[in-house]
């Protein structure tokens, strides 16, 4: 049995017209268009609405029945997805707002799938959420690791939000066949103005498959300790 939410078909289609609309008026406020901002709004609005799941045609036939219905539910997915476009450009990423994809990404050659690394950053004196505009490195034998795409960022950059929380996805690394063990030997590294530097070595375990994953899941999460960090000597003076 194959699930399918039918609302991701309604909202990439009107996100898609809302943004070719913008640049054939000659997108006169500047908003980002690229395909990141594009997939951005589309998991700002459906992150905002209750999916709709079908699973034979005779769902398909159901929802064309109720299209009144249907015709309120897109005039308020219209109205989120420029709520959304204001958001995500008011936020827009500070990395390029291109899509890259890394060249083992979905490929059937066997490679070592990193899972993806989840930490939190602290105060070391009072074990508050750090929300400083501080950056963190996730490196691999002194170089920063390639992540599998754009989404996820290296080094991270904290902010107000994010509540002391990083994340990281590695890309996947070429291995020469399957069930092959290796560990990788990673560290985080924190290196700014006012605070000591910071160095977490870590390793993780992974066994190669056949193929890569490219679709996040929870089950493929490593999670690192808490993390502190602390004011340097000069700071405190």
């Amino acid at each position: 049995m194959k699930l399918h939410n039918i609302n991701e078909d309604v909202v990439i289609s009107e996100v898609t017209n809302i943004f070719n609309s913008l640049e054939e008026s000659g997108n006169p406020d500047n908003i980002c268009t690229c395909a990141q901002c594009r997939i951005d709004t589309a998991c700002y609005v459906l992150n905002r609405i209750k999916p709709h799941y079908i699973v034979s045609n005779r769902g398909v036939i159901r929802i064309e029945q109720e299209s009144i219905e249907e015709q309120q539910k897109k005039v308020d997915i219209i109205t989120i997805i420029h709520e959304g476009i204001k958001q995500i450009n008011k936020n827009r990423r500070v990395f390029s707002h291109g899509i890259y994809t890394n060249s083992l990404t979905d490929t059937n050659r066997p490679v070592f799938n990193i899972p993806s690394i989840v930490g939190r950053l602290l105060n070391g004196i009072n074990f508050t959420p750090i929300t400083e505009d501080i950056k963190i490195e996730l490196r691999c034998n002194g170089d920063i690791v390639t992540m599998i795409d754009n989404n996820w960022q290296n080094p991270y950059q904290f902010s107000s939000y994010c509540e002391g929380m990083f994340t990281f996805w590695p890309s996947p690394i070429q291995a020469e066949s399957t069930n092959v063990i290796r560990d990788f030997e990673f560290s985080v590294k924190i290196k700014t103005f006012g605070f000591e530097e910071l160095n977490h070595f870590f390793k993780i375990p992974v066994t190669s498959e056949i193929r890569s994953i490219s679709t996040f899941s929870r089950d493929r999460t490593f999670k690192l300790p808490d993390l502190y960090l602390f004011q340097s000597g000069d700071a405190v003076q």
